[in-house]
Protein backbone atom coordinates (compact mmCIF):
# COMPACT_ATOMS: atom_id res chain seq x y z
CA UNK A 1 0.00 0.00 0.00
CA UNK A 2 0.76 3.70 -0.56
CA UNK A 3 2.29 5.60 2.38
CA UNK A 4 0.13 8.80 1.82
CA UNK A 5 -3.60 8.38 1.99
CA UNK A 6 -5.00 12.05 1.35
CA UNK A 7 -8.59 12.30 4.09
CA UNK A 8 -11.31 14.28 2.52
CA UNK A 9 -14.54 15.14 4.00
CA UNK A 10 -17.45 12.87 2.96
CA UNK A 11 -15.10 10.13 4.35
CA UNK A 12 -14.63 11.24 7.35
CA UNK A 13 -17.46 12.64 8.03
CA UNK A 14 -18.71 8.75 6.79
CA UNK A 15 -16.28 7.38 9.62
CA UNK A 16 -17.63 9.36 12.48
CA UNK A 17 -21.60 9.31 11.71
CA UNK A 18 -22.83 5.51 11.81
CA UNK A 19 -26.10 6.35 9.86
CA UNK A 20 -24.05 7.69 6.53
CA UNK A 21 -24.94 4.78 3.76
CA UNK A 22 -20.61 4.32 3.29
CA UNK A 23 -19.77 4.37 6.98
CA UNK A 24 -19.06 0.51 7.19
CA UNK A 25 -17.21 0.43 3.62
CA UNK A 26 -15.17 3.58 5.32
CA UNK A 27 -14.47 2.42 8.57
CA UNK A 28 -12.92 -1.33 7.05
CA UNK A 29 -11.09 0.37 4.42
CA UNK A 30 -9.11 2.61 7.29
CA UNK A 31 -8.59 -0.84 9.44
CA UNK A 32 -6.54 -1.81 6.98
CA UNK A 33 -4.65 1.13 5.98
CA UNK A 34 -0.69 1.56 7.25
CA UNK A 35 0.22 4.37 5.74
CA UNK A 36 0.36 8.18 6.80
CA UNK A 37 -3.40 9.74 6.33
CA UNK A 38 -2.73 13.58 5.49
CA UNK A 39 -5.40 16.36 5.52
CA UNK A 40 -5.49 19.96 5.33
CA UNK A 41 -7.43 22.62 7.82
CA UNK A 42 -9.97 23.53 5.38
CA UNK A 43 -10.88 19.58 5.15
CA UNK A 44 -11.14 19.66 8.80
CA UNK A 45 -13.36 22.86 9.08
CA UNK A 46 -15.55 21.39 6.91
CA UNK A 47 -16.01 18.33 8.27
CA UNK A 48 -16.34 19.92 11.35
CA UNK A 49 -19.75 21.66 9.90
CA UNK A 50 -20.85 18.58 8.14
CA UNK A 51 -21.04 16.40 11.70
CA UNK A 52 -22.75 19.04 12.90
CA UNK A 53 -23.20 21.50 16.02
CA UNK A 54 -22.93 18.52 18.46
CA UNK A 55 -19.84 18.19 20.47
CA UNK A 56 -19.36 14.58 20.73
CA UNK A 57 -19.29 14.21 16.90
CA UNK A 58 -16.61 17.20 16.78
CA UNK A 59 -14.67 16.07 19.67
CA UNK A 60 -14.45 11.89 17.88
CA UNK A 61 -13.24 14.48 14.59
CA UNK A 62 -11.02 16.85 16.53
CA UNK A 63 -9.39 13.18 18.30
CA UNK A 64 -8.46 11.93 15.20
CA UNK A 65 -6.01 14.73 14.62
CA UNK A 66 -4.97 14.62 18.20
CA UNK A 67 -4.06 11.10 18.57
CA UNK A 68 -1.81 11.47 15.42
CA UNK A 69 -4.57 9.51 13.33
CA UNK A 70 -4.49 11.72 10.98
CA UNK A 71 -1.37 14.69 10.00
CA UNK A 72 -2.72 18.04 9.65
CA UNK A 73 -1.01 19.92 7.02
CA UNK A 74 -1.37 23.71 7.34
CA UNK A 75 -1.34 25.92 3.84
CA UNK A 76 1.57 27.96 2.96
CA UNK A 77 1.10 31.02 1.11
CA UNK A 78 2.09 28.87 -2.04
CA UNK A 79 -0.20 26.41 -1.44
CA UNK A 80 -2.76 28.78 -1.51
CA UNK A 81 -1.75 30.32 -4.61
CA UNK A 82 -1.80 27.25 -6.24
CA UNK A 83 -5.33 26.05 -4.47
CA UNK A 84 -6.44 29.49 -6.31
CA UNK A 85 -5.46 28.71 -9.72
CA UNK A 86 -6.77 25.13 -9.06
CA UNK A 87 -10.35 26.26 -8.43
CA UNK A 88 -10.46 28.90 -11.52
CA UNK A 89 -9.43 25.84 -13.75
CA UNK A 90 -11.65 23.90 -12.56
CA UNK A 91 -14.64 26.25 -11.47
CA UNK A 92 -16.69 24.07 -13.84
CA UNK A 93 -16.78 20.82 -11.65
CA UNK A 94 -17.18 23.36 -9.44
CA UNK A 95 -14.02 22.68 -7.01
CA UNK A 96 -14.38 23.35 -3.43
CA UNK A 97 -11.79 25.10 -1.05
CA UNK A 98 -11.17 21.63 0.51
CA UNK A 99 -10.92 20.31 -2.48
CA UNK A 100 -8.55 22.31 -3.64
CA UNK A 101 -6.50 22.40 -0.57
CA UNK A 102 -6.20 18.15 -1.00
CA UNK A 103 -4.95 18.41 -4.20
CA UNK A 104 -2.20 21.00 -3.83
CA UNK A 105 -1.35 18.79 -0.85
CA UNK A 106 -1.28 15.60 -2.95
CA UNK A 107 1.12 17.44 -5.05
CA UNK A 108 3.17 18.42 -2.63
CA UNK A 109 3.61 14.86 -1.02
CA UNK A 110 3.99 13.49 -4.30
CA UNK A 111 0.79 11.00 -3.55
CA UNK A 112 -2.40 10.16 -5.83
CA UNK A 113 -4.21 8.20 -3.47
CA UNK A 114 -7.10 10.14 -1.75
CA UNK A 115 -9.93 8.53 0.77
CA UNK A 116 -12.85 10.35 -0.47
CA UNK A 117 -16.54 9.66 -1.11
CA UNK A 118 -16.76 12.39 -3.98
CA UNK A 119 -15.64 10.34 -6.90
CA UNK A 120 -17.05 13.25 -9.25
CA UNK A 121 -14.59 15.56 -8.29
CA UNK A 122 -11.64 13.50 -7.57
CA UNK A 123 -11.58 11.67 -10.97
CA UNK A 124 -11.65 14.84 -12.94
CA UNK A 125 -9.01 16.70 -11.11
CA UNK A 126 -5.57 15.70 -11.83
CA UNK A 127 -2.28 16.80 -9.97
CA UNK A 128 -0.20 18.92 -12.05
CA UNK A 129 -2.42 18.66 -14.82
CA UNK A 130 -1.77 14.97 -15.97
CA UNK A 131 -1.51 12.38 -13.02
CA UNK A 132 -5.50 11.04 -12.31
CA UNK A 133 -5.97 10.28 -8.30
CA UNK A 134 -6.53 6.74 -7.48
CA UNK A 135 -9.83 6.89 -5.43
CA UNK A 136 -10.29 4.83 -2.17
CA UNK A 137 -12.31 3.03 -0.71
Amino acid sequence: MPWDLLLDTGAWVALIDRSEAAHKACVEFLEGWRGRILTTEAVLTETLHLVGPGWEAQRICLEFVLRGAVLLVPSSQESLKRAAALMEKYQDVPMDFADATLVVLGEEVGTNWVFTLDRRGFSTYQLRGRRPFRILP
